[in-house]
């Protein structure tokens, strides 16, 4: 029935093409790519699903596939039912004429880059033209010529026309400057795409074309030498996209200019192999960091990569007569092709010069405590508490911390892993990725507290900012829950979301149970009324998980100086990220 319903609305779509007078011509474009045999053969693959298909070359040197031409009405319904069905990308978008040059497919088409709506007066508005219009073909080197101006090409040379090849989709070979039969093969397949006689040896005139169409893609991006004595760096920027925005030492800032969200960093300090390690681990705390991609430290320089739906970043710094130097590209995720090859000139052209920045560059800057030197330091979605229950480092935490979450993570940064739950009581148990060694452990309160005896919650009220714990103290209200639930203690307390997941102590020491988040079971509570899990309930859940709690029944008192210490060795920061 849906295949049914798109032939239809392609039918629809024919007979509207006659009443486009009063209406612009608009296009469907479903994919774009940086070579002319990809994106015939994405074409073809459409082609048999799809009707109205057309390739077109665009200003960037790339190459369009796109449905049409429409009515923008017409155009937008298309977009909508393909997309829902699945046969077309999920960005796809409408596309204007004038976003498009030459006509490529189908072969013989019209041309439609002056198009303009269709009148009665004027029903011809296109000229046919086939394949992208090559170069000029007045006389050029005959090929014993081209073979001679060939031979003067050096190493490096030879190695870039096989990579621009590969780049065009003619090659697939080594990239070793020796131009054998694949080399030659695709010389020649590339003269035939382009309307030259395939003679397999590229003239002055073919090779300049080649490098045309090859550094396309960085057409508007201006890469230029600049020397930025205060970093003491001087490299290939793309000034086209960015400019310099401030010194906040070690970084000196160069922002994005116009619509492509880029952005450079150049890396400038002095300092030693702890200095590095330290960047290292410091920058993996922004948020142009993302999680995703390849670490690698050395004992004198590290790489990150950092990857994910909006963006991807690379940094790089070495360490080098006490002076650690690089810098960071980010550039938009989905431009590939473009983003490898700025790279990739950022890098050749990289070279360091006298002097460090300052660490007074830049003088005095707005102090934030989520920026780090002007930059925004990733912060977790969720931050909730917990406590230790075992020497290995076992974590009981609120299932409200642990869920959805892409990681998790304790304090100074250890990964852990949800190793049992039970979302019925509202408790998560957390297996570290490392061994840790507790300064403290929970010790379990099986025995039922006196009635408005003292309490106190340990908790990470302010998600971490304090750097410890705090203790929140109350009384015990009622050894049930409001509608007589047994497994959990009313507290009158006063708690922060933070502190969820908590140990509750009760006046010895012991931890008569979890603090649960202020939203249990549906009701929010009033600010001083605060529940707690029952310490048998947890002690279940861990039994059967195959663990082993400590536990008592033993009801005593404890000065308040011993419970503080004691809760600071207990509790733990618990991190949940996207």
């Amino acid at each position: 029935m849906m295949k049914l319903l798109v032939s239809l609305l392609f039918a629809v779509a024919m007979m509207t093409r006659a009443a486009l007078a009063q209406q612009d011509l608009v296009w469907v474009q479903i994919e774009a790519q940086p070579n002319l045999n990809t994106a015939q053969e994405r074409i073809r693959d459409y082609s048999s699903s799809l009707e109205d298909v057309n390739g077109f070359v665009m200003p960037g040197g790339w190459y369009a596939i796109a449905l049409g031409p429409y009515a923008r009405d017409d155009a937008e319904q298309v977009l909508a039912v393909l997309g829902r069905e699945g046969k077309i990308p999920r960005d796809a978008y409408i596309a204007f004429t004038n976003a498009y040059q030459q006509q490529f497919w189908p072969v013989g088409s019209e041309t439609l880059t002056q198009m303009t709506p269709v009148t009665p007066q004027d029903q011809t508005v296109a000229t046919t033209m086939a394949e992208p219009e090559p170069v000029s073909q007045a006389p050029d080197e005959t090929p014993a010529q081209a073979r001679r101006s060939e031979a003067a090409l050096n190493a490096d040379e030879r190695k870039q026309l096989q990579i621009m090849l590969q780049w065009a989709g003619f090659y697939d070979s080594a990239i070793d400057g020796a131009f054998g039969r694949g080399t030659r093969r695709s010389m020649g397949d590339w003269q035939a795409a382009y309307g030259y006689d395939a003679t397999g040896i590229l003239t002055t005139r073919q090779r300049a074309e080649l490098a045309r169409q090859y550094y396309a893609v960085l057409e508007g991006m201006n890469l230029q030498m600049v020397r930025d004595s205060e970093a003491g760096i001087e490299m290939k920027l793309p000034l086209g996209v960015v400019k310099f925005s401030k010194y906040e030492p070690p970084f000196a800032h160069y922002d994005a200019t116009g619509d492509i969200p880029a952005k450079v960093l150049l890396i400038s300090q002095a300092g030693d192999q702890k200095t590095l390690f330290g960047l290292y681990d410091i920058m993996q705390t922004l948020e142009i960091v993302p999680l995703n991609g390849r670490r690698e430290r050395g004992k004198d320089s590290f790489v990150l990569i950092g990857e994910n739906a909006k963006m991807v970043s690379h940094t790089q710094a070495s360490l080098k007569d006490g002076q650690i130097k690089g810098f960071t590209l980010i550039w938009p995720a989905g431009d590939e092709e473009r983003r490898t090859r700025v790279l990739g000139l950022m890098q050749e052209s990289f070279s360091r010069i006298d002097g460090v920045m300052s660490p007074a560059a830049g003088g005095a800057s707005e102090q934030n405590i989520d920026l780090l030197s002007g930059l925004e330091i990733r912060k977790p979605r969720l931050s909730r508490s917990g406590f230790f229950v075992d020497a290995a480092g076992t974590v009981v935490t609120s299932s409200e911390a642990v869920q959805n979450c892409t990681r998790i993570t304790l304090e100074d940064g250890i990964e852990a892993e949800v190793i049992g739950s039970n979302d019925v009581l509202g408790v998560a148990v957390l297996k570290p990725g490392v061994a840790l060694a507790p300064a403290q452990i929970a010790e379990l309160q099986l025995a039922a507290p006196r009635l408005q005896s003292d309490v106190a919650v340990s908790g990470y009220s302010y998600g971490g900012i304090l750097g410890a714990p705090t203790l929140t103290f109350g009384t015990l209200a009622d050894l049930r829950g409001l509608s007589g639930e047994e497994n959990l203690a009313r507290l009158a307390l006063s708690a922060l979301p933070g502190d969820v997941g908590g140990p509750v102590f009760d006046a010895g020491g012991a931890v008569m149970g979890m603090l649960l988040p202020k939203n249990a079971g549906g009701k929010q509570l009033p600010e001083d009324v605060s529940f707690v899990l029952d310490a048998g309930m947890i002690e279940g859940v861990l039994t059967e998980l195959g663990l082993t709690p400590v536990a008592t029944k033993d009801l005593s008192m404890m000065a308040p100086e011993d419970l503080t210490k004691q809760a600071n060795g207990m509790t733990v920061l618990v991190n949940c990220w996207d």
